[in-house]
């Protein structure tokens, strides 16, 4: 009665919650290495690659696939699944690679003294998170020599290498997209399978070649240098940087790094600004002309980053647009011209797209659109104006406005005589 209980409580519990889903096996491409000295005697490394699967499963499990290299990942302190979200195999990038730890021992009591390492790191193809373990293989047997890249242990095809994770790390962020005076946070997360390492957590910025430390805390002298990462949290394996406001200049690939000897694995995680351009017109959204009049109409787009920006100016008819059937497409001006790009103050750039407007009568009425397209942007930004020509007035039209205006003028002086007038009675009074 009580397991029927527990049964259904579970039930319920994930008809309420979403129930997390952990991936039972990957297929991996496994990066072998062969090294060898070549006929110059120089030592080369040749790279294998090879078909593997990673699963999951207790001592002992058969092997889905009797062909490939399977490690398979048992049972510890450390659940590789938990780190990957509920994300589907198929969105999953599965890559195993040997790593050397030059014969230094892994400090877990009661362990065999004698290891393999592998690192293995997961991708989201859609870009949500990457995620890198190491997976120890025991043994109980020494190697041959010592065991580093000059002499790895052979693995042949189809067989099983029991293993258990013993360090990851991860990123919510791989790829950021800022902007301007934005606050971000980079994700940056580890677990290690026993208590109180000896854990070495730094962040740098690479940018053109030049690496800059931004921060660093080694946990076995407690000294922190730099800013960025609250230590209450790292003490919780959350190694998040946090940067208050972002500039041009904090563009770059950020590097969280994690050390725990004689492991150490670091990811890295691109940071891009991104800023939108303001677009605007030197005229209204109504501009009147007449016949044979020329105006100089420019669309200005301030203030973005990166540089590569498309301007395009077009014209349309906005009665004819609106027809549902047959309607045309608009027409793309080809008498613009582009000033050459400006650098701003705050490193962000912006461009002018003009052209001269000859006032014709068949232009009236029509619609001019300037689209600026840029990464930063979902959808283009787009400012319009309506032209209306006005015919130029004859000599006729002139005459009358003349007289009209004379007689304005005569009005104008009869009122000033009569209140001059009106003030010199009232002064003799």
């Amino acid at each position: 009665m009580s397991l029927m209980l527990k049964i259904l409580g579970y039930l319920c519990l994930c008809a309420g919650v979403p129930c997390v889903h952990l991936v039972s096996w990957l297929p991996c491409q496994f990066t072998d290495e062969r090294v060898f000295v070549n006929s110059d005697g120089h030592t080369e490394t040749q790279h294998l690659h090879r078909e593997a699967v990673l699963q999951f499963g207790p001592t002992g499990a058969a092997p889905l696939s009797p062909r490939a290299v399977t490690f398979l990942i048992t049972g510890s302190k450390l659940d590789l699944r938990r780190f990957l979200e509920g994300a589907e195999a198929e969105h999953l990038d599965c890559e195993l690679r040997r790593f050397s730890t030059e014969g230094l021992h892994w400090p877990v009591q009661g362990g065999p003294g004698y290891n393999r390492w592998f690192s293995c790191t997961l991708r989201h193809a859609r870009g949500l998170f990457t995620v890198t373990g190491f997976l120890r293989h025991p043994s109980d047997h020494p190697p041959m020599g010592q065991q580093d890249y000059h002499s790895w242990p052979a693995i042949g095809d189809g067989e099983t290498l029991t293993t258990s994770v013993a360090l990851i790390i991860k990123t919510q962020s791989p790829s950021v997209r800022a902007a301007l005076g934005s606050q971000q946070k980079l994700h940056c997360q580890f677990a290690v399978d026993h208590r109180g390492p000896n854990v070495t957590v730094e962040w740098h910025r690479q940018h053109r070649g030049e690496r800059t430390r931004l921060f660093s805390h080694a946990a076995h002298t407690g000294r922190s240098e730099g800013a960025g990462v609250s230590l209450r949290a790292l003490a919780g394996g959350d190694a998040s940087y946090s940067l208050p406001f972002a500039k041009i200049t904090s563009e770059g690939t950020y590097i969280c790094s994690v050390s725990v000897l004689p492991l150490f694995v670091s990811l890295d995680i691109s940071l891009n600004i991104e800023e939108p351009p303001r677009v605007s017109l030197n005229v209204g959204p109504a501009l009147s002309l007449q016949e044979g009049g020329e105006q100089k109409v420019s669309c200005d787009a301030e203030g973005y980053h990166p540089l590569d920006v498309e301007m395009v100016w077009y014209v349309e008819d906005p009665a004819v647009a609106g027809r549902r059937v047959g309607a045309p497409l608009p027409e793309v001006l080809q008498n613009v011209l582009l000033s050459s790009h400006k650098h701003n103050q705050d490193k962000t750039y912006s461009l002018t797209a003009f052209f001269y407007l000859q006032a014709s009568p068949r232009d009236s009425g029509r619609r001019y659109t300037c689209s600026v397209s840029h990464q930063s942007l979902r959808v283009p930004v787009k400012k319009s104006f309506l032209l209306t020509v006005e015919e130029p007035r004859g000599w006729t039209g002139n005459l009358l406005l003349g007289l009209v205006a004379a007689a304005l003028l005569v009005v104008l002086f009869k009122l000033l005589r009569h209140l001059n007038s009106g003030r010199k009675q009232v002064q003799v009074r």
